[in-house]
C-alpha cells in the first residue's frame, strides 16, 4: 500500500497539532465544496468539533455521512478522498494510532464507525 500522509498530499486541509511514538493527532478544516486528494489514514479517532456532510471515495465505493459536533468515531484504517458536501464548514480532530495498533487498510474499509454521545 502507499503511504500517502494527508499533511503532505492535502497540506491546506490538514495540519499536525501534536505527536509522539505512539499518536498523531491532527486538526483538519474545509469549506463546502473543498475536496481532498487520495490519502491514508492508519487506524484513528475522529472528534467532531462541528456538524458536517461528507462524501468519501474509494475507487468505485462511495461513503456519505453526516456527523454532529461534538460526535467521536473510530475511523480504520483507510484510504480515501474527500468532498465537503454540505452547507457548513468542516472541523475535525484526529488521533493517528502508531506502530500495530495502526492497523492496515482494507479494501472494503470506508468511512467513520459509529458516533458515540457523551457517556
Amino acid at each position: 500500500m502507499v503511504n500517502d500522509d494527508p499533511t503532505l498530499t492535502n497540506p491546506d486541509h490538514y495540519r499536525t497539532l501534536w505527536e509522539n511514538e505512539h499518536v498523531r493527532v491532527l486538526e483538519y478544516t474545509d469549506v463546502p465544496g473543498d475536496a481532498t486528494t487520495p490519502h491514508d489514514h492508519p487506524n484513528s479517532v475522529m472528534v467532531t468539533l462541528s456538524a458536517f456532510s461528507r462524501r468519501l471515495s474509494a475507487g468505485e465505493r462511495v461513503f456519505d455521512t453526516q456527523l454532529p459536533a461534538g460526535a467521536a468515531v473510530w475511523i480504520p484504517a483507510q484510504r480515501h478522498s474527500g468532498e465537503n458536501t454540505g452547507s457548513t464548514p468542516t472541523h475535525t480532530i484526529l488521533v493517528e494510532l502508531k506502530d500495530e495498533a495502526a492497523g492496515v487498510a482494507q479494501g472494503t474499509t470506508l468511512g467513520p464507525g459509529r458516533p458515540s454521545g457523551p457517556a
